[in-house]
């Protein structure tokens, strides 16, 4: 069988669904957005990993190295928030190729140690190897929340609230405007020289005559932040916290807002009906979807890397979580046998499926 078949949380089900944790210390395993250690007392360790591949996850060609460093620690960061948890730690992993400069390991530890500086996290270990195929990073976080607090993603009870933070869709725009941008930029650099061809660099560079290409980013900067310079929603949690609302789902939006609401459901047994009309955009994300001919709103529900908090609360909940700022109910929660659905603005009801991004699948020339 071919691995793209079962896809990335395929594989991972296929591969740790006959796992029985030994330790009593273990609470929690696979299947949510951290782990969760008991290690006695009333708070829980919360322990969440995620790996950035160089050609799969990120372009050197476009992505700066701090903003990279940075992004790869709020990542996972965003894990830790999404169960209404606070990070403490980070362990970073590294395996690097020669064209690498010590400067250039300098420039994307700035990233991470300024969000570890933003989210008061320390950077505490790791291990750095050679890598015969580009940069790969590998982080670890760890932080703590009270066993009470902490929301898993199946929790969602029939009748409850589907919410969202922020806005959808803007980072996958950033990213296709990063990408036309590039195709641009290569259409227009001079035919390699055999004689260089096997020579790296260390960063991206502009190719032909300095001045010759200048990417349009006006007026779209903020879709460039959010895929280059995305944040963990700290904020949200401790609005959350502040109001008394305890979420009885939660799971960061990072393979886009379908995927995530559909493995809320399957966790928690559990429908839905979410609103079109209701999923909240940005206007730059709306625009440059136009100017792409693309639907705004597949890309708000398959985008990913938002980075923004899904969650369901009671709907007892329904007047304080509507007063939160930067906060949208977009649906909510049914039995199981009522499905998943979309309802669109002219009322009619699609099913929801899982279109995020998958990074197991095969690309199709």
């Amino acid at each position: 069988m071919e691995i793209a078949e079962l896809g990335e949380f395929g594989l991972i089900r296929h591969l740790t669904e006959e796992i029985k944790p030994e330790n009593q210390s273990t609470e929690k395993g696979v299947g949510d957005d951290c782990a969760v250690l008991n290690y006695g007392g009333d708070r829980r360790i919360l322990v969440t990993t995620d790996m950035l591949m160089e050609g799969v996850h990120f372009d050197l060609q476009y992505t700066p190295l701090k903003h990279l460093g940075y992004k790869s620690v709020m990542v996972n960061l965003s894990d830790i928030y999404a169960m209404m948890g606070t990070p403490r730690q980070v362990t970073v992993s590294l395996a690097l190729s020669k064209r690498f400069s010590v400067e250039n390991i300098e420039e994307l530890y700035s990233g991470m140690l300024l969000a570890c500086q933003e989210h008061h996290v320390d950077l505490v270990g790791g291990d750095t190897t050679s890598s015969l195929t580009g940069l790969a990073i590998s982080i670890t976080a760890i932080g703590e929340a009270p066993a009470q607090d902490i929301a898993y993603r199946s929790g969602a009870k029939p009748t409850d609230l589907v919410c969202v933070s922020g806005n959808l869709g803007a980072a996958y725009m950033g990213l296709q405007l990063l990408e036309r941008e590039k195709a641009i930029f290569n259409s227009q650099r001079p035919t390699p020289n055999p004689s260089l061809e096997g020579r790296e660099d260390s960063s991206p560079t502009r190719g032909g005559q300095e001045g010759s290409f200048q990417p349009d980013f006006s007026g779209r900067e903020y879709l460039l932040e959010r895929q280059l310079k995305p944040e963990a929603r700290r904020d949200i949690v401790e609005r959350l916290q502040q109001a008394g609302i305890r979420p009885t789902a939660m799971m960061d939006i990072s393979d886009g807002l379908s995927s995530e609401l559909i493995h809320i459901c399957t966790q928690s047994h559990t429908g839905c009906r979410i609103y079109e009309e209701r999923i909240p955009l940005d206007y730059q994300t709306a625009v440059m979807a136009e100017e792409l001919n693309m639907n705004v709103t597949t890309c708000a529900l398959n985008g990913g890397e938002d980075y923004e908090l899904l969650f369901t609360v009671p709907l007892t909940d329904h007047d304080r979580v509507s007063q939160l700022e930067d906060v949208k109910v977009i649906g909510y929660i049914t039995e199981e046998n009522l499905g998943r659905a979309l309802i669109t603005r002219d009322g009619q009801e699609f099913e929801l499926k899982a279109q995020g991004w998958n990074p197991l699948k095969e690309e199709k020339s």
